[in-house]
């Protein structure tokens, strides 16, 4: 009986096992799907819902809309590097440095974070943001405002940039950091 006990308990145990090396293992072929610009990757880990949560912004994707997240973000040709990788029950935590062109210009590369990972189904269901260790949060909304602003003045064709989550709209963010740069060199000379 006592043998049958302990075959039981480990049973449990390697299973539970199983399941957290499964997680992280979605969580590790995510950013791997980032890193080498393969959308379909990514789309293997999560599932048919995929809500993400940074601070009070609350974004509800399908796969679908999630690949336009994913084009958007590409264009600022982010380097994703997965530093950490925890298992808390449920759960797990990753800890990611990504180094691009717009952490670049907001004078925050890299952005390195915590997020928090949800699972449904044995898939990505939420990812939240739970903190960012080095973020100058000041010095990011100055230079965000400084950009929209001159934006604003000199290139009113771009104006509403920064809330267009689209391919286009991130091709116009990334025009307008090229312009505001120059202008600023124009400036100084």
């Amino acid at each position: 009986m006592r043998t049958i006990f302990f075959i039981c308990i480990l049973l449990c145990i390697a299973g539970c096992t199983e399941k957290r090396n499964a997680k992280s293992g979605h969580v590790t072929a995510y950013y791997e799907g980032f890193k080498n610009s393969d959308y379909n990757r990514i789309k293997s880990t999560i599932s048919d819902s995929l809500t993400i949560i940074e601070g009070d912004y609350i974004m509800a994707f399908t796969p679908e809309d999630y690949y336009d997240h994913f084009k958007w973000d590409s264009v600022f040709r982010p380097v994703y590097t997965l530093i950490d990788l925890k298992n808390e029950q449920e759960h797990v935590v990753a800890t990611v440095a990504v180094h691009s062109l717009r952490f670049e210009f907001l004078k925050n590369n890299p952005l390195t974070c915590r997020h928090r990972f949800y699972f449904e189904s044995g898939k990505i269901s939420k990812i939240e943001t739970l903190d960012c260790e080095d973020v100058n949060w000041e010095l990011w909304q100055k230079e965000r405002d400084a950009l929209v602003n001159w934006v604003k003045l000199n290139h009113p064709e771009l104006d509403g940039f920064i809330n267009d989550l689209s391919m286009e709209g991130a091709i116009d963010y990334l025009h307008a950091i090229t312009w505001y740069k120059k202008r600023k060199v124009n400036v100084t000379e």
